[in-house]
């Protein structure tokens, strides 16, 4: 792990012995809000705590004894307390925060990888070029690169061309063992394996392993025309489908499309003419085929020529090397993870996290993450995380807890990374929908702010610039079946913090 700067270093001893949160009462608003959803005040956290002055400034005082008996460091001499949170209620609950758990993951790519951090994917060739043909197999090694779009994998099939291969006398072989993965069950998180949302992590993630269909009404011939990408080898998709009159309504359930077959879509039905342009994304029925069937098309729509097939290595691959693809840095893709709540971006960073070591795997990873933690954040409650995305019914943590990251965030050295990361509420990602919801709001404009959203949770958590100038980590959750319900109180929440009324 990279060492704190010394400034740092202090910023962190002083979170470490942060005092455990007293209980204070919720705002009448939130509390109003709360009661019209019909979910009890037992069934949220919260907490809104400013956040610290410039490290290196003050620590704060130790906890007497945490749960385990044991005592915090003693803060540095001659130093002063952190702020009292304004707001704290039911603070040390744990609680499962959806995608909130994303902060997580992100902060630490930022601090232990860095915010430059790039993934590698890496050709090599296996026999003799010449005259623009390779003699062997072309090997493709993935490095985990958690956004590997369309754009970037057709730029390193034209840089391996213009290193002079365009014909392949053998295979394309496939790797994506840096990553240790069990099995993947699509339906097995919500029993919905279309979404894409569900698609698993690989250690060679080619554009998600989604299939996105547009469709064009033409109403001069009623009929629809149907666009589709990426290029996927040996899958029949229809030209068109038949126009519809009518209101647009459900047009997905009009279309009465199958997508069972990994071979052939079929679209049964028809669109209705009135929806004009639309877009539908899947996540490919048969993922671990996807990769193939797409490298197989591209490159030959590239101009390439293959002899054998496209297959997947079944250990790393080795041979000459020929290019390298680099990714996006880490600072773009947490900002794609947290304002657009991607999982399985988070999920290929929550993995890289022990890539590091040679044994990528999301056990390693919970070790790293629990190490981590501890080394950061000491005796605080250590959140349960299973895969860094929050698509799970098994992760915890406090309120509290993700307050800590948030104040110790503000003070580390690519915290402003970390921080622009989130979404500006009512105006970008996934909050944009508050200026909608309350158009009024003080908060729009002023907060920074990740969401959460699964079934019986509503999470949100970030930061809050209050109207005086001092600035708050601001955590919200609630678990409770009413939670979609009661979004408006985790409103009133970040509201309550950018007024930072007394």
């Amino acid at each position: 792990m990279p060492r704190f700067s010394t400034l740092f270093s202090t910023l962190a001893a002083a979170l470490l012995a942060a005092p455990v949160f007293a209980q204070s009462p919720l705002p009448a608003d939130i509390a109003q809000a709360l009661a019209r959803a019909g979910v009890p005040a037992s069934s949220v956290s919260m907490v809104v705590a400013p956040l610290p002055p410039p490290p290196g400034t003050v620590t704060r005082a130790p906890e007497p004894v945490n749960p385990g008996g044991e005592r915090n460091p003693a803060p540095a001499a001659g130093s002063g307390a952190l702020p009292a949170p304004r707001l704290s209620w039911q603070p040390d609950v744990a609680m499962n925060p959806a995608s909130v758990m994303k902060l997580v993951t992100t902060y630490a790519g930022i601090d232990l990888l860095g915010p430059g951090h790039l993934w590698r994917t890496r050709v090599y060739t296996q026999g003799a070029i010449s005259q623009g043909t390779l003699h062997g197999n072309l090997m493709i090694q993935g490095g985990g690169d958690p956004k590997l779009v369309l754009e970037r994998l057709q730029d390193l099939l034209r840089a391996i061309q213009d290193k002079g291969v365009r014909q392949i006398d053998g295979d394309i072989v496939l790797d994506n063992t840096i990553f240790r993965l069990p099995a993947h069950d699509a339906a097995a998180f919500d029993d919905d394996p279309l979404r894409p949302y569900n698609a698993g992590p690989d250690g060679l993630l080619i554009n998600f392993k989604a299939l996105i269909f547009k469709f064009v009404p033409d109403p001069a011939s009623r009929r629809v025309r149907v666009e589709s990408e990426p290029p996927i080898a040996r899958v029949a998709i229809p030209a068109d489908v038949p126009g519809a009159g009518g209101a647009c309504g459900n047009w997905r359930g009009r279309l009465a499309a199958d997508f069972s077959n990994p071979d052939a879509v079929v679209f049964a039905g028809s669109y209705p003419l009135a929806c004009g342009e639309q877009t539908w994304g899947i996540a490919y029925p048969a993922p671990a085929s996807y990769a193939p069937r797409v490298v197989d098309a591209m490159w030959r729509a590239a101009g390439g020529q293959l002899t054998g097939q496209v297959r997947w290595a079944d250990k790393p691959v080795t041979g000459q090397p020929l290019v390298t693809g680099i990714s996006l840095p880490l600072v773009d893709v947490i900002a794609d993870i947290n304002k657009f709540s991607n999982n399985v971006m988070a999920q290929q960073l929550f993995l890289t996290l022990s890539a590091r070591d040679g044994r990528a795997s999301f056990a390693e990873s919970q070790n790293l993450i629990r190490r981590w933690w501890r080394d950061r954040f000491g005796l605080r409650t250590t959140p349960v995380v299973e895969n860094g995305s929050g698509l799970s019914r098994h992760e915890r943590a406090t309120a509290a807890s993700l307050a800590a990251l948030l104040q110790q965030a503000a003070g580390h050295p690519h915290g402003a990374a970390f921080e622009q990361s989130l979404s500006i509420a009512g105006v970008d990602g996934t909050v944009r929908r508050m200026a909608a919801r309350n158009p009024g709001s003080q908060a729009i404009g002023n907060a920074r702010l990740k969401t959460g959203t699964l079934r019986d949770v509503a999470a949100v958590a970030g930061y809050a610039y209050g109207l005086s100038g001092r600035n708050y980590a601001v955590v919200g959750i609630i678990n409770h079946p009413n939670a979609g319900a009661a979004r408006p109180a985790l409103d009133k929440l970040v509201e309550w913090a950018v007024r930072d009324a007394p």
